[in-house]
């Protein structure tokens, strides 16, 4: 059996006791977000990543290991278990090797091979076998196959018997784990993937016409690339298959499986071979490197929707402030929400600005004053339909107000799902989706990270071909993703949706449900110790959530920092040094940083911890997130047809691909600022350039308003 421990202790460069301490606490139940922050003395501060990469290889190896036991039992039964292949099979590091060495013994359908053994034809394969190991006088095939010549059996004629023959040694070879191994490696270092576009698509009539007579090495083709050759061939509109040199691979099997030189031995062995590969290896193995280039697509692809969905996730808030939120329509109007600065819905109105002279009058009235009665201090206005002209409208209403609240166009994606969704209509049952949609729209733009958790990340237009990679890994890597950015942020306690209370470290979607209806029943938290007093909400889940949770204006001041209750006698031992009361302590940020962190070390609180605290004691409560920042389209531009080549626009990242990024220059279709046109350097990845919700200015490059279709570039722009 592999000794895991130390294989992922060499694998990932860490040392055996940061891998035995990691794994003894996620056994325990621990959750990353808890280990990375607050168990970092007994894990040599690993980080989040670290914690996942070690959790995800050690299951692997588990599941690795628990299959060798399956199969090891499987051969055994059949009773052809060796010592050679057992500890063959006990050393595997890899599913595929593994898999490889167990083929033979496989139970399978019946084949060719299956065939001529019930005709009594194995041991001719066996005779001829043994020719093939010596070099001695040459004996006839023919005279020996045809003492396995029976009608009764089926084997009508000597062809039949040498046929049945070759079937026979055809699959011993196609199962030969080294020999697949050397074959697979090869079409991954030398096959070339080639693709065509079907008749029944002429030129110019489909978007994957960049592949209609398209090669690329197998080993050097582009994740994006490959997903959209597999797109397309699902879609029907194109084929793709790996070309590589075969006669090169006929060749290596030959070199090692002929011995013999006698002539008639090697001319039966080459159309063996040939008929091994073609029949039975080629098709398997081509499927297993498509596979293999997949799955290493599919990773990189979520690896970037999981870059973006943190950039969004993460994306300056606005404020919880009182919020004005239009969902903008031209013939059905703009539906007009209000929030107060908790995000609590307040109003709705609809409004009929682009419906005629009076309708507009009348509007603008409605507008002015809903925001001057509830003090509107947002307003976010939805990307979609009439956003441009609604936004136009909005800034000749504000002209007449004094004091003008911050408006901002509020990427919309996802808004109409979550809308339409189970948890909207218990959230509002009584509303229209399209009051929702407005609702969500506004929130968003209060705060992205407690809204967007109500919303599928696959629905939010961040990813990259998410369609079309390995699901169940995506929704993994994006929940991950979702409890790595609520947990870094914290959830205010008393104002957190139970959905968002769902991705805190230790919490349970009916702990949740719990937390909001004892806070319901009971008003506000006052201390992070009444989350005891939850139903379901022992101590264990208390040590996984309450470092994660704030109360903000609570009985303690430490309730309201990511300082785990655990600490605050170390807290407190501190402020009564510093000879501060507790309710001081988080105003003193001068004299902490004289403090002689040694002299509070414990057995449990090392000086990591002590670090992270005084951190927290430093700036309390305060939010990671950046300053909010927002673009200003420019004025004129509501259409594609109203671009030009030159013009130089400012507008926000929406989407990072790994061949470039999308940018929102206000005109309802997102254009494309390819990779090369990022910087005046050579760029290897987009993520090193640019970040999901970054305001940009672009240069327009090429408008193709038939496919719609924005070519835009950042390079000699002044950002």
């Amino acid at each position: 059996m592999l000794n895991i421990p130390q294989l992922l202790s060499t694998e990932l460069n860490l040392k055996p006791f940061q891998v035995q301490n990691a794994l003894a606490l996620l056994g325990e139940g621990a959750t990353i977000p808890f280990i990375a922050r607050y168990r970092k003395e007994r894990t040599g501060e690993m980080n989040e990543v670290q914690l996942r990469d070690l959790a995800d290889k050690y299951n692997y190896l588990t599941e690795l290991e628990e299959r060798k036991v399956v199969i090891l039992k499987a051969i055994a039964e059949q009773g052809k278990l060796t010592d050679e292949l057992e500890k063959k099979i006990q050393a595997c590091l890899q599913k595929t090797e593994l898999e490889d060495l167990y083929l033979p013994y496989r139970p399978k359908r019946r084949t060719r091979a299956t065939i001529a053994r019930e005709k009594g034809l194995e041991p001719l394969a066996e005779f001829i076998k043994s020719l093939n190991v010596r070099n001695g006088v040459s004996v006839p095939l023919d005279a020996e196959a045809a003492k396995y010549v029976s009608q009764e059996k089926g084997v009508k004629n000597v062809e039949e018997a040498l046929k049945g023959a070759g079937d026979i040694l055809a699959e011993e070879v196609a199962e030969k784990a080294e020999l697949r191994a050397y074959l697979r490696e090869y079409l991954l270092a030398e096959g070339v993937f080639v693709s065509r576009i079907k008749d029944d698509y002429p030129e110019g009539t489909t978007k994957f016409e960049m592949y209609r007579d398209y090669q690329n090495k197998v080993r050097n083709i582009a994740p994006h690339n490959l997903l959209a050759l597999c797109r397309g061939e699902k879609e029907g509109i194109l084929s793709f298959a790996i070309d590589f040199d075969e006669d090169v691979v006929l060749s290596y099997l030959e070199s090692k499986e002929i011995r013999t030189k006698q002539r008639p031995i090697r001319s039966f062995y080459q159309q063996m071979l040939k008929d091994a590969f073609n029949r039975l290896m080629k098709n398997s193995l081509m499927t297993e490197v498509i596979s293999e280039k997949k799955l290493y697509a599919d990773i990189e692809s979520i690896k970037t929707f999981e870059a973006n969905l943190r950039e969004l996730l993460l994306s300056a808030p606005a404020g919880m402030k009182p919020t004005m939120a239009i969902d903008p329509g031209f013939r059905t109007g703009c539906k007009v929400s209000i929030l107060a600065e908790t995000g609590k819905f307040l109003e709705y109105q609809a409004i009929f600005p682009h419906s005629g002279s009076e309708q507009r009058i009348k509007a603008a009235k409605i507008l002015k004053s809903l925001i001057e009665k509830y003090k509107i201090q947002l307003i976010a206005i939805g990307n979609g339909t009439a956003s441009r002209e609604t936004d136009e409208f909005v800034g000749e209403v504000l002209k007449t107000i004094d004091s003008k609240p911050i408006k901002v166009i509020v990427n919309e994606s996802g808004a109409s799902i979550y809308s339409a969704s189970k948890l909207a209509a218990q959230e509002f049952p009584d509303l229209d989706v399209t009051v929702r949609g407005a609702i969500s729209i506004g929130r968003r733009l209060q705060d992205p990270l407690a809204e967007l958790v109500k919303i599928d990340p696959k629905s939010i237009g961040v990813g990259q071909y998410q369609h079309d990679v390995d699901q169940k890994l995506l929704k993994k890597k994006l929940d991950e993703t979702v409890e790595s950015c609520v947990n870094y942020v914290g959830v205010d306690l008393n104002t957190a949706s139970k959905e968002l209370l769902t991705f805190v470290s230790g919490i349970t979607a009916s702990v949740a449900n719990n937390i909001v209806q004892y806070r319901n029943e009971n008003g506000a938290f006052k201390n992070r110790k009444q989350l005891l007093k939850v139903s379901k909400l022992g101590p264990k889940a208390f040590e996984l959530a309450a470092g994660f949770l704030r109360i903000r204006g609570g009985d303690n001041p430490l309730d309201n920092t990511a300082v785990h209750p655990e600490s605050y006698a170390v807290v407190k031992a501190i402020a009564s040094d510093l000879q501060v009361s507790l309710t001081q302590i988080t105003e003193i940020a001068a004299k902490l940083k004289n403090i002689n962190l040694k002299k509070y070390v414990t057995d449990t609180v090392g000086e990591p911890t002590l670090r992270d605290i005084l951190s927290e004691l430093e700036k309390p409560g305060r939010d990671p997130r950046a300053e909010f920042k927002y673009a200003t389209f420019q004025e004129g531009i509501k259409e594609i047809s109203d671009l030009k080549e030159g013009m130089i626009l400012e507008g926000i990242v929406t989407n990072v691909a790994n061949f470039g990024a999308f940018v929102d220059i206000g005109v309802h279709q997102d254009g494309l600022v390819h990779i090369s046109q990022l910087a005046d350097r050579f760029v290897s990845d987009p993520k090193e350039i640019v970040k999901v919700g970054q305001v940009v200015k672009v240069k327009v490059m090429e408008v193709n308003e038939k496919l719609r279709r924005i070519g835009l570039s950042m390079k000699a722009v002044k950002q």
